[in-house]
């Protein structure tokens, strides 16, 4: 069996629907599981309205949901003529809960929670659109809520699945179905134990794919991009990239952990365990052979480049001159924990702690404001990391950064980072 990943710029509009709907059409007799995400850029429509709920900006609010339905209201009077079709139903359904969800009232309920039982709203959407679509040109196929099956904890906004209880469940309730009919449903999204949703972190539709073939025994898994494979930097940063046609697991895992933005950083591991291929092909050029990875690979010996951009530098220093120990490590580290501030480089001396991290909301302010007690905190913003991976030495910077002023720099194993500030 296979599964196939579609991610927002493949469902970005009618036609690219359609589309869609020609590449798993020549899959129909396999038996496949088609992951898909929210339409276009709606899951960035969907966090304002999540901060249009918490500031009760009601007219923002209002003007957001009207928005969302004029979108994928249009889509769908694109795609089908029939318009008592029943998918018009099902988006207003799915629409009005959501109004009514954001127009609630609530006691104790955090941010993160909100925000995943909002943002989910996107791929509920997309999914539905899509599945009607598909049976309008006659591809029979079972819409499934991905929430039913991705058991998670109550981390929200970057809940973790819970792997035995997850496979059970897919493999006694949905591997049935499988064996009848494709099946669409949701990447991103999963439930806690109190029926809460929750979502697996921001682009999380690709590790949803790695979950679902895991838990299938699956023989591979294909994202569909719209670039030709995984290249070995952003062609639109760096207009020479080229593309990689084969790549191992670890290597793999290597380059989503420093932010090469094709693959989803947790995607790799599942599939590395059960030795599942995984394809990266172009939507717009299917004939093209893309990148695999595989356990087959042969280990990259190009550099790599990737570019991490909106990130904050905070630097930590002890107010009596005391050594950056165990002691001070553990108390840094639980406070990056709490408030869910992901660092991506780090680094420390005798006296002193950096690490590099995504700005995000209010999360790193909140932080630095909990541990300026007990130490001294600067930030600074609008920041740059750029790792190199494999680089054949230390001067091999890309001539488009080579004027920044470097605030860190690290070289470990085969990568080197530098965070850079215009």
């Amino acid at each position: 069996m296979k599964v196939f990943k579609f991610g927002g710029a493949s469902v970005k509009n009618a036609d690219a629907v359609r589309n869609v709907g020609r590449i798993v059409t020549q899959f129909k007799d396999d038996n496949l599981l088609v992951v898909i995400s929210a339409m276009g850029k709606n899951t960035n429509k969907l966090e304002e309205l999540v901060k249009a709920f918490w500031e009760n900006d009601s007219k923002k609010k209002a003007g957001i949901i009207e928005e969302l339905k004029a979108f994928h209201f249009d889509i769908a009077n694109d795609l089908i003529a029939d318009k008592k079709h029943h998918i018009f139903s099902d988006l207003e359904d799915l629409l009005m809960e959501l109004e009514c969800l954001v127009d609630k009232k609530y006691n104790n309920v955090s941010y993160d929670e909100m925000y995943d039982g909002i943002v989910c709203y996107g791929e509920l959407l997309s999914t539905k659109i899509l599945s009607d679509y598909l049976h309008s040109i006659e591809i029979r196929n079972k819409w499934v809520d991905a929430r039913n099956f991705i058991q998670t904890d109550s981390n929200f906004r970057e809940a973790r699945v819970k792997w035995e209880e997850t496979e059970e469940t897919v493999k006694r309730i949905l591997k049935p179905y499988i064996d009848r009919s494709m099946i669409i449903t949701q990447g991103f999204v999963g439930r806690d134990e109190e029926n809460n949703t929750t979502t697996l972190g921001r682009e999380g539709s690709d590790y949803t794919a790695a979950v679902f073939a895991y838990c299938l025994d699956a023989k591979d898994v294909t994202i569909w991009k719209d670039v030709a494979g995984v290249m070995n930097a952003d062609p639109n940063k760096f207009p020479e990239a080229v593309k990689l046609d084969a790549i191992n697991y670890t290597q793999a895992i290597e380059l989503a952990y420093y932010g090469a933005s094709v693959i989803h950083p947790k995607t790799i591991q599942p599939l590395k365990s059960k030795n599942i291929s995984l394809f990266v092909n172009s939507f717009l050029n299917t004939s093209a052979v893309g990148t695999v990875v595989n356990n087959e690979a042969r280990a990259l010996v190009k550099e790599c480049y990737i570019v991490k951009e909106n990130q904050t530098l905070v630097s930590i220093s002890t107010r009596n001159y005391s050594f950056i120990a165990e002691d001070n490590l553990s108390n840094i580290f639980v406070e990056f924990a709490r408030h869910k501030v992901r660092i991506n480089v780090m680094q420390n001396s005798a006296i002193s702690f950096s690490a590099c991290c995504d700005t995000k909301e209010s999360r790193i302010e909140d932080l630095c404001r909990d541990i300026s007690g007990d130490f001294k905190v600067n930030i600074t913003p609008d920041c740059i990391l750029l790792t190199i991976y494999n680089a054949q030495n230390e001067q091999t910077v890309p001539a488009g950064y080579r004027d920044y002023k470097i605030l860190l720099k690290q070289v470990l194993g085969d990568a080197m980072q530098l965070v850079l500030q215009k």
